[in-house]
């Protein structure tokens, strides 16, 4: 039995029957990164050590006889922009690229606590502004389905931790698509919580309206799993709800009987690849012949959703990346004066796309603009919140495609912004409106790539989401969890 193959409800299964140890676990991990990441490029710190040594608490904690968490001793990869004490957190960027945190994010203090060793920090666009983890100021990450093409952005490198064996979990962070995308282009589920529902304490900021932590992983057990530890009030996030948190793993595949099920008409546009359409209807059909009421429902203001978010989340980033100043952390170029170096830093510390969206956000907070850009995007948001109320008085859940297309080639669309922008274009709506939202896989195209149907619920029913997710799951027979990695030298691992 290869352990790195397993979900992570079967290695917790394992170790709390002690058929393994942690340290077993954490190593299959460990030699399967050595194998595999040389080729995809998914994380940025490795930490083998820190992790060998959490297991190894773990198991004499486990001899010692205590009770412990069903996920202690399951390993976990983390997005570079959670805040861990003492080990490099960098954003994917220049700026950061030596700073280390005195203090651990809520979510890293509450995975460390439990007993869960971290396998590494993982690659991203730079301060999560992408949808292609080709911005990050390393290097790109690959879809291990195909080298050559993108893994989705901005949390590629945990999307491609799980996809490829070298963690069986992973936190992302999602400010508009940044968890679902890279989820659908990897074959994975990803869960963009309810906004509140996890603290962003410790989470370095894009969009302070929009930014929320989620679970990447192979199936809706393992990120229900994965939420029942991280969801809950924090006094340290002032934007955290206190919302009692449920099981989520109670019934996570339950039938879906007389589930209400909305498919939203500009998530399967025309305009879309039609292998993506017709495997989301699959999917649908699937739920209509088990039972589920389904018709369609329009959400007429997402076709102005694009241009408000990305007048709204450049704005937030242009006043949050205000901080990076060469000061008083971070990147320091120098200059012969302050004003010389405060230019510097920033220019040679931020890449092109940060730059690019700091110019943006800064135009549309400037004196004279904020009322016709910044302000009337955000009443622009405020309908699309009350179209998904509206549309929630109907359905239970709503459906469509989680991308316009499967993944793309790597460098296919770094010359054409707007072009990358429309990727997340199925995204965006949800985190405008803050309901939770999740990606799972519903089919492969014919060159061999995942594809993606997303779903949506009012806010706090991830359970519901994750339900569904899980009733999908047992009916599907054409995806394989994880993916033969093809080497360029030929091959496979």
């Amino acid at each position: 039995m290869k352990l790195y193959e397993q979900t992570a409800a079967n290695l917790s299964m394992l170790l709390q029957k002690k058929e393994v140890s942690s340290v077993e676990v954490v190593q299959s991990f460990l030699d399967r990164i050595e194998l595999v990441e040389p080729y995809v490029k998914s994380f940025i710190t490795h930490t083998p050590a820190m992790a060998l040594d959490m297991a190894n608490a773990v198991d004499n904690r486990r001899v010692g006889g205590e009770k412990l968490h069903p996920l202690a001793g399951v390993p976990i990869a983390v997005k570079d922009n959670i805040s861990t004490q003492g080990l490099r957190t960098t954003c994917a960027s220049r700026v950061l690229e030596n700073y280390i945190p005195p203090y651990d994010a809520t979510v890293v203090e509450t995975i460390r606590r439990l007993g869960m060793p971290l396998l590494g920090k993982t690659n991203m666009d730079e301060f999560a502004m992408g949808s292609s983890t080709e911005n990050s100021a390393f290097y790109p990450t690959r879809n291990p389905w195909d080298l050559e093409r993108v893994p989705g952005g901005s949390s590629g490198g945990s999307a491609v931790a799980v996809s490829t064996g070298m963690a069986p979990l992973a936190l992302g962070s999602d400010t508009g698509g940044s968890i679902r995308q890279p989820a659908s282009l990897c074959g994975l589920t990803g869960l963009r919580p309810t906004y509140g529902r996890v603290s962003r304490y410790g989470l370095i900021a894009f969009a302070s309206s929009l930014d929320q932590i989620g679970p990447l992983s192979l199936t809706a057990q393992d990120s229900a799993m994965l939420m029942n530890v991280i969801s809950g009030y924090d006094s340290l996030d002032s934007t955290s709800l206190s919302e009692a948190v449920h099981d989520y793993t109670v019934h996570p595949e339950e039938d879906v009987k007389k589930l209400r099920v909305g498919v939203i008409k500009q998530n399967v546009s025309e305009s879309f690849d039609p292998q993506i359409t017709a495997a989301v209807m699959k999917s649908v059909a699937l739920l209509k012949d088990n039972g589920a009421d389904v018709d369609d429902v329009s959400l007429p203001l997402t076709d102005y959703g694009l241009g408000a978010y990305y007048l709204i989340a450049p704005s937030e980033a242009s006043s949050n990346l205000g901080r990076y100043d060469g000061v008083r952390y971070g990147y320091n170029s120098g200059g012969d004066n302050i004003e010389a170096m405060f230019s510097a830093t920033r220019g040679r510390g931020f890449g092109p796309e940060v730059k690019r969206r700091i110019m943006i956000g800064t135009y549309a907070l400037s004196a004279g603009y904020y009322d016709a850009y910044y302000l009337q995007a955000m009443k622009v948001r405020t309908l699309i919140r009350r179209d998904y109320e509206t549309a929630f008085k109907r359905f239970d859940i709503l459906v469509g495609a989680t991308t316009p297309t499967p993944a793309f080639k790597i460098g296919e669309k770094t010359e054409d912004p707007l072009q990358m922008y429309l990727s997340d274009i199925c995204n965006i709506t949800d985190a405008l409106a803050g309901v939770p939202s999740l990606s799972v896989p519903c089919g492969i195209s014919s060159d061999g790539l995942p594809l993606g149907m997303q779903l949506a619920a009012p806010p706090f029913r991830e359970g519901l989401l994750l339900k569904v997710a899980g009733f999908l799951e047992q009916n599907r027979d054409y995806l394989p969890l994880r993916p033969r990695v093809k080497l360029p030298e030929g091959g496979e691992v």
